[in-house]
């Protein structure tokens, strides 16, 4: 139970119990609907405990039972109606607390009327008495001015959190364009050099050595790993970020790419939250990178399962890890392990039992997040 939640329940309890004490010392003629008088008094007060949850509710029930037990013959005080005067207002709802309060200054003479006062003048006197028409305007204008602030707290917070987004952007792309402008000419030099090399050794004839094949490789992914870091640089949110939806063209690339990739999706596809949605999409270009890259293997599957309240992803390979083989996860398995936690969700990377290598992904679809 929330910190707000066992503050209303105490306010109501309290305000209930105020209100009884109140109408038990009220002088009056007892009647048969004395005990209508008392429940109306208890419950006028116990209700308040929904004020956050259903404020015009709450203001309805009270207003009525207010004039329930005024009609029976209590005089008490409206507290339990002031408590939800401002609810409502601070909510929002400032036209219904308004009609309300104006509904209630004709009906709460009319049941003091009816509680068996005979002059109009004096059940008008005494409903004045009984709204405290200056506790109404206080707690309307006290409900009005905690929401303006709470509303100026939000556009503040917003502006704060606009402003780091911008910032972070542009640092972003600061560092986008150092790196561009520092490794991307000495990389390509590299790489052109290598494959240069290469090429003119093998038109001679000649051996090419292993040293200068793997500088051409390294060349080649130092590459596509600096265009790729820089892409993500980049990336102002101006095109929708990659997601579920997308998994099927990075199975068919990888298919173009020679691997025997196949896609299953089971489930039914809800509104997943955008977070887990990219990172459902990350785990799987980066587990589909990995097994093109490193695993030499010749089939992979996806199995993307949509459960309640989990989407669960699961990347498997025949490649040449096996458990007796296992190494020290690489960056890309440290950056999903992470994105995975961030959510709160379990990620498992391993070789399986019967070769190649297992990355599952369990991450949590709660949409109050």
């Amino acid at each position: 139970m929330s910190r707000g939640r066992i503050v209303d329940g105490v306010i109501a309890v309290g305000v209930a119990a105020a209100l009884l004490i109140a109408g038990r010392s009220v002088q009056h003629l007892p009647t048969d609907l004395d005990p209508l008088g008392y429940a109306l008094l208890v419950l006028g007060g116990l209700v308040l405990a929904a004020r956050r949850r259903a404020p015009i509710a709450v203001l309805a029930v009270t207003a009525s039972c207010a004039v329930g037990y005024q009609a029976v013959g209590f005089e008490v005080p409206v507290v339990a109606y002031l408590f939800a005067v401002y609810a409502a207002v601070r909510a929002g709802h400032r036209v219904a607390a308004v009609a309300a309060s104006v509904l209630m200054l004709l009906a709460v003479p009319l049941a003091l009327l009816a509680s068996g006062l005979h002059d109009a003048g004096e059940a008008f006197t005494q409903s004045r008495d009984v709204l405290q028409l200056a506790w109404l305007i206080a707690a309307g204008a006290a409900g009005e001015a905690l929401r303006q602030a709470e509303r100026r707290a939000d556009e503040a917070e917003r502006t704060r959190e606009e402003t780091a987004r911008r910032r972070a952007d542009e640092e972003r792309l600061h560092i986008a364009r150092e790196l561009h402008d520092s490794l991307t000419h000495q990389i390509s030099v590299i790489k052109v050099q290598a494959e240069v090399a290469v090429h003119l050794a093998r038109k001679r004839g000649e051996d090419v050595p292993d040293a200068l094949l793997a500088i051409r490789d390294a060349g080649r992914e130092a590459a596509r790993e600096l265009r790729a870091t820089l892409e993500a640089l980049r990336d102002d949110d101006k095109k929708p970020p990659h997601g579920v939806d997308d998994v099927p063209e990075l199975v068919r690339r990888a298919r173009a790419a020679g691997l025997d990739a196949q896609l299953t999706i089971e489930g039914d596809c809800d509104d997943v939250p955008a977070a887990v949605d990219r990172t459902a999409y990350r785990i799987v270009q980066e587990s589909l990178n990995n097994v093109a890259r490193h695993a030499a293997a010749a089939t992979a599957s996806v199995r993307i399962d949509y459960r309640p309240g989990t989407l669960v992803i699961r990347v498997d390979d025949d490649g040449k890890a096996t458990v007796d083989t296992a190494s020290e996860p690489g960056v890309g398995l440290l950056g999903m392990r992470e994105r995975v936690s961030a959510l709160g969700g379990r990620l498992r990377a391993a070789p399986r039992s019967e070769g190649g290598f297992s990355v599952q992904a369990e991450l949590p679809v709660d949409h109050s997040a």
